[in-house]
């Protein structure tokens, strides 16, 4: 039996209502209560510093089709110049390299080195579930899951449209849904642009919230309450992780706040929020409409959000929106792109981008998210995230994290914009500056709560040994960017921003029930319509625990009767 003692650092925990020093006792790689007397293996000093629990990005592509290619479009990624990117110097590290679309070796790398402990790929194919799942669990030390993707799949649609605008097959519409996730081993649901890349397909080049789909004569609302009551009916603790109408498009904020009157009081998650909150005002018709957004979050405690906050510099847009990354292919930067689609499930658009600080609208797509995220009164419905990579790189939350809780810091990043975004913008007169409470339930409490992770995101009594601690810095980036050290269920993985240790990260999914009748129709669209045999189509425990190189399951409950 190890056992590890922190002792005397300040314990930030949201989750237990903790922001004291203490001493933090690891028994076994999970947190526990100390007992007068115990000796122990370890001591680590962590006086000075502040310890949190593991981070955990719930919004973050790291694995899976559109990912690869994103990896091949982005060849001078992972080049310097006409050279390879220099071999790492840590023996423990492996030749992998890359910064707006790392492999997957270096995703792990990079985020541990930051003090996080999981992550979660938010667009996965179900036909392209066991790829997603290969990459994922090449992915070290980080914990992982992903959401399958639904709503514009032919299938659904079908069903949808023969059970009218009440959808009187809704039983049949949840048991796919059960088994979707069941099969593909999923955390959760994931909708992009609700029924619009089918539409796309059909050659309708924009679908509003309450416009029919050309072809099924379907609206994206009734597939938003279709897929959000089925969750909340299986219990899956993840609500709907929503991706909305028009992203990207001058006035969306029409969409955005038709999507939450869609769901009709149920709960939801509103991700990458930043490209769904733009109004029409001014001379350029493009505004920031975060204000509002942040009212209708506020108003409405069963909706939480992400930001996809963008930060300046190159990056990759990677994206199941084809209609929307169609639209935007023309801004390519380099000149160059892909757009593509599997089995008729999904879509898939991959476009280079430079977000410039010059740009009016570039400047005003950060400055909305930063409004966003401190206009939000409750910090756990909001998380942070820059949609990695299509915001930014994920190695910029810790300059992220500055911007947040320095204002001063803020002001002058603000003054090098375009001149007629800083004369405008309310950010100018947003005061408030987050705390490190603040920021640990937006990296770490709010995902686990949001993912229903009750062992993950905290540091009480049996919760899992994830942790991280930062030296007290009154420069929060650099505080941020390197801990002192980094535990991953009680394994020391990373010191001083050195990585010690490669363990295999766990996968999380969830397994709903359903009615197995559902079978029948699935086995005859897969059939007539599939390229895999329905018969392999649902990936097992032994696959799965093989596909992510024999690291943990780690299987959530779902919420029954009135826990849900």
């Amino acid at each position: 039996m190890s056992s590890l003692l922190i002792r005397g650092g300040r314990v930030i925990d949201p989750t237990n209502g903790t922001n004291a020093v203490r001493d933090l006792v690891v028994r076994d790689g999970r947190i526990a209560a100390p007992v007068a007397g115990e000796p122990y293996d370890e001591t680590v000093d962590a006086s000075g510093c502040v310890v949190m629990a593991g981070g955990i990005d719930m919004h973050t592509h790291i694995g899976g089709g559109k990912v690869n290619l994103a990896r091949m479009l982005m060849a001078e990624d992972h080049r310097d110049g006409a050279n390879p990117i220099a071999l790492p110097d840590n023996l423990l590290e492996l030749a992998s390299c890359g910064n707006c679309a790392p492999g997957t070796l270096s995703t792990g790398y990079r985020y541990v080195e930051m003090g996080y402990t999981a992550a979660f790929e938010p667009a996965m194919v179900p036909s392209n579930a066991r790829h997603a799942h290969m990459e994922m669990g090449d992915v070290p030390v980080l914990d992982h899951g992903a959401y399958v993707m639904l709503g514009n799949d032919e299938l659904f649609l079908q069903l949808l449209a023969e059970g009218g605008p009440d959808a009187k097959n809704f039983s049949q519409l949840r048991d796919y849904t059960a088994w979707t996730i069941q099969a593909s081993k999923a955390m959760g649901v994931k909708v992009v642009n609700p029924g619009g890349i089918s539409a796309f397909k059909f050659n309708q080049r924009k679908l509003d919230v309450n416009e029919q789909h050309v072809h099924w004569q379907v609206t994206p609302r009734q597939v938003l309450h279709t897929l959000a009551r089925a969750l909340k009916e299986l219990g899956v603790p993840h609500p709907l992780h929503i991706h909305g109408s028009n992203l990207g498009v001058a006035g969306n904020i029409r969409s955005t706040l038709e999507t939450i009157e869609a769901l009709e009081g149920l709960p939801a998650h509103l991700t990458h929020i930043q490209f769904h909150a733009y109004g029409t005002e001014g001379p350029k018709k493009f505004s920031s409409a975060a204000q509002q957004i942040a009212e209708a979050v506020n108003a409405n405690p069963q909706i939480s959000i992400d930001i996809g906050q963008v930060m300046f510099g190159q990056t990759v847009t990677a994206s199941g929106d084809t209609m929307r990354q169609y639209a935007q292919s023309d801004l390519a930067n380099p000149r160059k792109w892909v757009g593509a689609d599997i089995e008729g499930m999904a879509g898939c658009g991959v476009v280079p981008f430079r977000y410039r600080e010059q740009s009016y609208v570039n400047a005003l797509q950060w400055v909305i998210g930063l409004e966003i995220f401190l206009l939000v009164n409750n910090p756990w419905q909001v998380v942070l995230t820059t949609d990695h990579p299509n915001g930014g790189p994920f190695t910029s939350y810790p300059h992220l994290i500055r911007l947040l809780m320095d204002r001063s810091f803020r002001e002058e990043q603000l003054a090098k914009l375009h001149p007629e975004v800083v004369s405008q913008c309310a950010l100018r007169s947003i005061t408030r500056e987050l705390t490190l409470d603040e920021i640990a339930v937006m990296t770490r409490s709010g995902p686990a709560k949001l993912l229903g992770l009750p062992d993950r995101g905290q540091l009480g009594v049996g919760a899992a040994a994830d942790i991280a601690i930062y030296r007290e810095q009154a420069d929060r980036e650099a505080m941020f960017r390197v801990p002192e050290r980094v535990f991953k269920d009680g394994v020391l993985v990373a010191k001083h921003g050195t990585l010690t240790a490669t363990p295999v990260g766990g996968t999380h999914f969830v397994e709903p029930g359903y009615d197995t009748a559902i079978e029948k129709t699935l086995r005859k669209h897969w059939d007539d319509h599939g390229a895999i045999n329905f018969d392999n189509v649902a990936i097992t425990h032994d696959e799965l625990c093989s596909c992510c190189n024999g690291g943990r399951l780690l299987p959530a409950e779902c919420f029954t009767g009135s826990e849900a």
